[in-house]
């Protein structure tokens, strides 16, 4: 059984790496922390690049100061708040995944994916960025989807029910396989083979074996509608495949393979829909792609910072 929980130390080099960013930033690093820096990041690999990664969400502004002035100028404001943007935007990155992971029992890295199997013989295939809790007892074989988006293959067991709670809602197998993707709004439900139930909102729907449903605060009604699941599972084969999906929708699913964070500023262009096949390990390209297609304006800062508006 590869059960793969997360590390401890996972969390704690990156609560490290902030440390030592903010102190290199701030200048306050003697000769004594400098070798104790170099020798933190001599000691494991994992802890090279931890600091890498938090380091690459800051190296574009390293030129951006916070003077202390009464009345800033025009200029002074707008660093000020590229700044503060960086800053809300790397804390944000971190404090959040920390928060998430720190309840994961198994989870995956962004553009990482990963096979789990279970005591019980069922399977989840993790896509990029997600977490998974695991609560087994001896009537309820229960799962809570905490970010991204899993793939399940349930092994029969009539005695205990296999439930996964995600956004909000639950998706009970009727011995079945089935996608969980957690989206800008909610959740959404695909599966591949018999059937589920999904209770949510209130109410509760079954969902057949080529159809999908998604569920959210924003969606009062539970409808199923037949879907290609195939295209919806791609990532498990390294595609990306969208049918008039919703650009915040397509944002997600690609973020989970990329370093860095897509601000949008045009709320309302969340909202176009999206048609294409991209390839999961190629972002970047996937998102200049769409910004064409939908005709959005962008600004690149470096490659881990892009931000989007109509």
């Amino acid at each position: 059984m590869d059960s793969d929980p997360l590390p401890s130390g996972d969390r704690e080099r990156r609560e490290a790496a902030i440390e030592w960013l903010s102190r290199i930033r701030t200048g306050a690093m003697t000769r004594a922390d400098r070798d104790a820096f170099d020798a933190w990041l001599a000691a494991d690999e994992a802890n090279r690049a931890a600091f890498e990664r938090a380091f690459a969400l800051w190296r574009d502004l390293k030129g951006v100061s916070i003077p202390a002035v009464a009345a800033p100028s025009p200029r002074t404001r707008r660093r000020l708040a590229a700044a503060a943007l960086a800053a809300t935007l790397l804390l944000g990155f971190f404090a959040d995944d920390l928060a998430i992971l720190w309840g994961a029992d198994f989870s995956t890295r962004v553009g990482e994916m990963r096979t789990v199997t279970l005591e019980d013989g069922s399977r989840v295939e993790l896509n990029a960025d997600t977490a998974v809790a695991r609560r087994y007892s001896g009537g309820r074989r229960q799962l809570t989807l905490l970010k991204g988006e899993a793939w399940f293959h349930v092994a029969s067991d009539p005695a205990r029910p296999f439930v996964v709670e995600a956004a909000g809602g639950t998706t009970t197998a009727l011995g079945t396989s089935f996608d969980i993707a957690i989206t800008h709004g909610g959740a959404q439900v695909s599966v591949t083979e018999h059937e589920v139930v999904v209770a949510a909102a209130g109410g509760t729907a079954i969902v057949a074996e080529g159809q999908q449903l998604s569920y959210g605060p924003a969606l009062s009604a539970l409808v199923a509608r037949p879907v290609d699941v195939e295209d919806e599972a791609a990532w498990r084969r390294g595609y990306l495949i969208f049918h008039d999906k919703p650009l915040g929708d397509v944002l997600a699913a690609i973020e989970r393979h990329f370093h860095g964070r897509v601000l949008v500023l045009t709320p309302s262009i969340r909202a176009r829909k999206v048609s294409g096949l991209f390839q999961a390990s190629e972002p970047l390209e996937s998102i200049r792609a769409i910004e064409a297609s939908l005709g959005l304006r962008a600004a690149y800062v470096g490659n881990y910072l892009i931000i989007l508006w109509g």
